[in-house]
């Protein structure tokens, strides 16, 4: 008998520990879905029922933004709650490793006794990927869920949902489309081609309709599946007690959306549904939307803090819910970098509003070359387009050079068709968002501004967290000051560069051939010799800019022989700078030959491979 007392006083001690007074939390996730396509955010034309009744008695957000814009960089920055251009994670699929004392968020949640459970993606850009997933998730895999937990403990699940991710709605060929979203719904969930408004930089045509109708159907089986997930919460009684976020994973998957550093590459439809039971938790109050600015930076913190555990000073990300609960931000910044194979790099400052966009890499267009996209009917379609002179000025102008800047009025602008950097009348905005985006990068040390050769180096003996807080090791005050000349453009602007090319620093080096880089022939003219001296300059990166310079502008033979033995080097990052200079010259025949062997090479990195496929895809297209 005395047993039995024990037992159950410490049965009742366990579950007194998981008693209910936190609440479940349950997170919805979707990928490369953008505001403009959810019934909630005003598209008449979307079929979102579930999503739009969570939002309905919900919080929704107008101002939720992905700190970057292409899956994986994105993760990285939910699951550690740090900003990638402090992790050095920006470039997609790089994995770098992180500090020891840097764990996925959950794991802060387990200390204090919630149930945690990924179902099921991960994708998270970080070395050892196995061991962190393990060490953040209960549960993380194509059958994880709530259902294990001990009896009355809090849990934080994660359900992500693929079906409006970018190989549904253009990447894959059609006919597996139709098997994969199509023939998954009803005939009457159907949307057709003619039922919705296209961007207005896409062409009215038919054949875009019948491609972009893919946008809309995929996420109605997206939301049809999210009505099936709530009601498998409302079965197992949970609705009462849990708490849920729904939101996407960063910008529509079509061109100009993601991988694109504007509000269309980082804006997320986001909505927090609080149960009766936890209403007193929301700030906001419920059923309301919300011009707050929130990014993804403020989950984690957010999250820990929620669960009652004690968020790390490393996350600097604000407290949204809860006695804790941080001061709303005027301002946040924002990045892009390399997707896939397509290199670039972009910081952007948004208040909710107005969107600026600073392109460090210019001479490329914004419908860059990416391998994943230009596989893609959408894109094919557009190129064919472009060739047939079927295209407006807006439609053009996203396979020219872009400025330097951006500037976007997104509340009376919404699709971003008019930069307003060169407008006197927006001048003050310009500078004041110039102005917080040069103190936000000095403040936060993007450590991205090392060229992507250097970060493997130095992540080959250190993290990159760690060695950007190093002012020897990283003198990115130096460096930004080269850095944030490029993509300036005019005489001045090329003579500092010029003279910034004997700097004894091999990235301010780096930086002020990359800025040459996007100056015309015409400004570069009378640089010459300084530009081709630099063809020998002892830091591959810098020689490689160099010689692709001298190759287009100069007609240099030693630059086109050099541009050839880089396209084929061992080292992975140098060989894929090259082939993204090679892809923007003007005559690529010398490099023809070079190309087509190196394509056929067998153990070839991926992005190597989609590179190499991008240049003989535009062959054939010039052809």
């Amino acid at each position: 008998m005395k047993k039995i007392n024990i037992i159950l006083f410490l049965t009742f001690i366990v579950s007194s520990s998981f008693s209910q007074d936190r609440p479940n939390i349950l997170w919805i996730t979707i990928e490369d879905t953008s505001p403009q396509f959810i019934g909630s955010y005003g598209n008449k034309d979307a079929r979102t029922p579930y999503i739009d009744k969570l939002a309905k008695k919900g919080v929704l957000f107008k101002n939720a933004f992905s700190t970057n814009t292409v899956c994986s960089p994105s993760r990285t920055t939910l699951i550690t709650g740090v900003r990638t251009y402090e992790t050095g994670a920006g470039n997609h699929r790089s994995k770098y490793p992180l500090p020891n004392f840097m764990h996925g968020f959950p794991y802060y949640m387990q200390q204090v006794g919630y149930y945690t459970t990924n179902n099921s993606k991960t994708d998270y850009n970080v070395a050892k990927e196995r061991s962190f997933i393990d060490q953040a998730w209960d549960e993380s895999s194509n059958s994880a869920s709530w259902t294990n937990r001990k009896p009355g403990q809090p849990f934080f699940a994660v359900h992500n949902f693929i079906d409006s991710h970018q190989s549904r709605t253009m990447t894959s060929p059609y006919e597996q489309y139709k098997k994969m979203v199509l023939d998954q719904l009803p005939q009457e969930d159907h949307i057709n081609a003619n039922e919705f408004d296209l961007p207005p930089f896409y062409r009215d045509s038919p054949e875009m309709r019948k491609q972009f109708a893919r946008v809309y159907n995929a996420i109605k089986l997206t939301d049809n599946k999210i009505g099936e997930l709530l009601k498998t919460l409302e079965k197992d009684n949970l609705m009462d007690s849990t708490i849920i976020f729904f939101y996407g994973d960063h910008g529509e998957g079509i061109p100009r959306g993601k991988t694109n550093g504007i509000s269309l590459g980082y804006r997320v439809p986001f909505v927090i549904w609080f149960p009766p039971m936890y209403k007193h938790l929301s700030p906001w109050g419920s059923g309301i939307v919300s011009d707050e600015l929130i990014d993804f930076e403020d989950l984690a913190p957010t999250l820990i803090s929620l669960a009652g555990g004690q968020v790390p000073q490393y996350m600097k990300g604000r407290v949204l819910i809860g006695k804790d609960r941080s001061n709303e931000a005027d301002h946040i910044e924002l990045s892009s970098d390399r997707s896939d194979n397509g290199i670039d790099m972009i910081r952007s400052i948004t208040d909710g509003r107005y969107m600026y966009s600073r392109n460090y890499l210019p001479f490329m267009p914004e419908l860059r070359f990416i391998n994943y996209m230009e596989i893609a009917e959408i894109k094919k379609l557009m190129r064919r387009d472009l060739a047939a002179n079927k295209l407006n000025l807006l439609q053009k102008s996203l396979f020219e050079e872009r400025p330097a800047e951006f500037l976007y009025d997104t509340k009376n602008d919404p699709w971003e068709t008019n930069n307003l950097a060169d407008k006197p009348e927006f001048k003050n905005i310009l500078l004041k968002m110039r102005r917080q985006l040069d103190e936000s990068i000095l403040a936060s040390r993007d450590v991205m501004f090392l060229p992507e050769y250097e970060l493997e180096l130095i992540s080959q003996h250190t993290n990159l967290y760690e060695y950007r807080l190093d002012n020897k090791n990283y003198p990115l005050e130096e460096i930004y000051s080269a850095a944030s000349l490029s993509g300036m453009r005019g005489n001045q602007v090329a003579q500092k560069q010029v003279a910034l090319l004997n700097s004894k620093n091999k990235i301010v080096r780096y930086w002020a051939i990359t800025g040459l880089r996007s100056q015309t022939p015409e400004t570069l003219a009378p640089f010459s010799h300084a530009i081709i001296q630099a063809l020998n300059d002892p830091y591959p990166p810098v020689g490689i800019t160099a010689s692709a310079i001298a190759y287009d502008v100069f007609s240099n033979k030693l630059a086109q022989e050099k541009l050839n033995q880089y396209a084929s080097n061992t080292n992975d990052k140098l060989a894929l700078l090259t082939l993204n200079y090679l892809l923007y010259v003007g005559n690529k025949q010398p490099f023809i030959a070079t190309v087509q062997k190196l394509s056929k090479k067998k153990g070839l990195k991926e992005n190597i491979e989609w590179a190499c496929s991008d240049f003989l895809l535009e062959l054939k297209e010039l052809d």
